[in-house]
């Protein structure tokens, strides 16, 4: 085994070397995935990796800004009815398909019907059919250019759900991406790219667009001026880190999108890489069972907040790369302000005075964590050293990230180290921990009157209502303390120095539109 072993690495890291060097001139641009996409279909089949590769393929009526708010993608115009119900939106001028066919209201219906056929396997079906907060009644086609939704409601998460990645952005494809049978056969879309070869497990190549029509308004996330610089993007799958960044180092590769913050500093010392660090949406934080004997009683759970450096946990966690987030709203949200800004300051004495109140005897509480996120596990062993000084016992179990997660769900833990990916909308932040946990065992806050909050947050769209109902929600939930965030994500990027136009943003995927070689 020790022989096999080195020589099946070498044969591995040859693979990649062969898939990156394949397009070594300036008409490519090489991006690394840690996994292949799996499969191209929006929205049905997907993981992190898959919703990536989609942004680059599909576009949909409507998109997420820099800020996490929805602008408008395909449509010029989107007009809201005064009993906010019904949804017009209006399609730009000079859209074609990368056929070179026109895209018509008929077409984005067609694509609605095939979204909202249940045997699609479309993932965001219920959160447009009534099973969650959006239920569509009706879409019309008065015209060649003008499609009408149909709400049963008013919600202010429609236009997010139409944009989620994890939906395919409820993208618009042409009639003949599906098979006779009405299977799924390739994209053929209006986006900036379209699919170039897929060797599995390898590469997929993404090649321009000759019939994109771009907005004018300048890059904001999904948004905005998408225009292709370079004609080619290929994703080289390489899962091992040690190997992307042999292949970045050695010119093979021209993106590393998320790096290991461990390798930054040699990164750094090369001067042929340029590393950029950006704030995400992603939410690092401690899940507390409120239903565990020890941790029902809230003065317990606010000592062990009290325990906590945060601005030392946070720096050591991320290496100096984060900021203290005690908000479920991350940091780059347009509904992040004052109330959510506030940070939690180490208090040991309180903390100790409120264990004393609690008749807390010193006995053993368990938080598991893993070692597959190193950040998981660093910020639970820093918690369980500064909850020390303040008199609590906390164990630490070591699992798989498959095991955790299964502990998540079925609500049989004390503390859990944890992470969520991005929510792009603070009803959906508070929605993933929020619940009845009597309906739902992974639910972390069952506070009644929030959960009233959150209903009316997701029905409401001015966006002063809103702040105002999340704001009185940050403070029920800095109160009960069920959960404690840390830290939104950090992502950091590392590019060849001839790599020019690159920017991360607050949702963490790459895009390469509005990116170029130096000459």
């Amino acid at each position: 085994m020790p022989k096999i072993w080195p020589a099946a690495l070498a044969l591995l890291t040859s693979l990649f070397v062969v898939a990156s060097q394949a397009y070594a001139a300036n008409d490519t641009l090489r991006i690394r995935l840690d996994a292949d996409a799996r499969s191209l279909d929006p929205g049905t089949n997907r993981d992190g990796n898959t919703d990536i590769v989609q942004t680059f393929l599909f576009e949909g009526l409507v998109a997420f800004r820099e800020d996490a708010t929805v602008g408008p993608m395909l449509a010029k115009s989107v007009e809201l009815s005064p009993d906010e119900k019904t949804y017009t939106f209006v399609l730009r001028d000079g859209l074609a398909f990368s056929n070179g066919s026109p895209l018509t209201s008929a077409d984005v219906l067609f694509a609605w019907q095939r979204y909202t056929d249940p045997k699609t396997g479309w993932r965001c079906l219920p959160e447009v059919d009534g099973h969650g907060a959006v239920k569509v009644t009706n879409v019309a086609v008065p015209d060649d250019k003008t499609v009408v939704f149909t709400l049963e409601k008013p919600s202010a998460l429609f236009l997010a759900t139409l944009a989620r990645p994890d939906c395919g952005q409820t993208g618009i494809f042409h009639r003949s991406s599906l098979a006779p049978d009405g299977s799924w056969r390739e994209p053929v879309t209006t986006a900036p790219y379209k699919l170039g070869e897929w060797k599995r497990a390898q590469y997929l190549d993404l090649l321009k667009n000759e019939h994109y029509a771009p907005l004018s308004s300048p890059r904001d996330g999904l948004t905005g001026d998408k225009s292709v610089q370079i004609p080619m993007v290929r994703f080289v799958i390489i899962p091992d880190e040690a190997t992307a960044k042999a292949a970045l180092m050695a010119g093979n590769l021209d993106l590393n999108m998320n790096t290991v913050w461990a390798d930054l500093a040699e990164y750094k010392a090369n001067p042929q890489i340029v590393t950029e660090s950006t704030a995400t949406m992603d939410l690092n934080c401690f899940l507390i069972q409120t239903k565990d004997p020890v941790l029902a009683d809230a003065r317990v759970r606010r000592a062990f907040l009290l325990s906590l450096d945060m601005e030392q946990l946070v720096d050591q966690a991320t290496f100096g790369r984060g900021q203290p987030n005690n908000s479920p709203i991350p940091t780059t949200s347009v509904f992040h302000k004052a109330a959510q800004a506030a940070v939690s300051k180490r208090d040991l004495p309180l903390a100790r005075k409120l264990l004393s109140e609690a008749k807390y005897d010193g006995r053993p509480i368990k938080m598991i964590t893993n070692r597959n996120s190193q950040a998981m596990y660093d910020q639970a062993v820093l918690a369980q050293a500064m909850a020390r000084d303040a008199g609590l016992n906390i164990e630490l179990e070591v699992l798989d990230w498959g095991t955790q997660q299964d502990r998540y769900l079925s609500g049989s833990y004390q503390l859990v180290s944890f992470s969520w990916s991005a929510r792009l909308d603070p009803s959906l932040s508070f929605e993933m921990f929020s619940g009845d946990k009597t309906k739902q065992v992974r639910k972390v806050w069952d506070n009644p009157e929030a959960l009233r909050l959150l209903a009316s947050s997701s029905a409401v769209s001015d966006q002063a209502a809103r702040q105002a109902i999340f704001d009185q929600m940050e403070a029920l939930f800095r109160q009960d303390v069920a959960m404690i965030p840390i830290f939104s994500g950090v992502r950091t990027s590392a590019a060849r120095a001839n790599v020019i136009g690159y920017r991360g943003w607050a949702l963490g995927s790459p895009r390469a539109w509005g990116v170029s070689f130096k000459p």
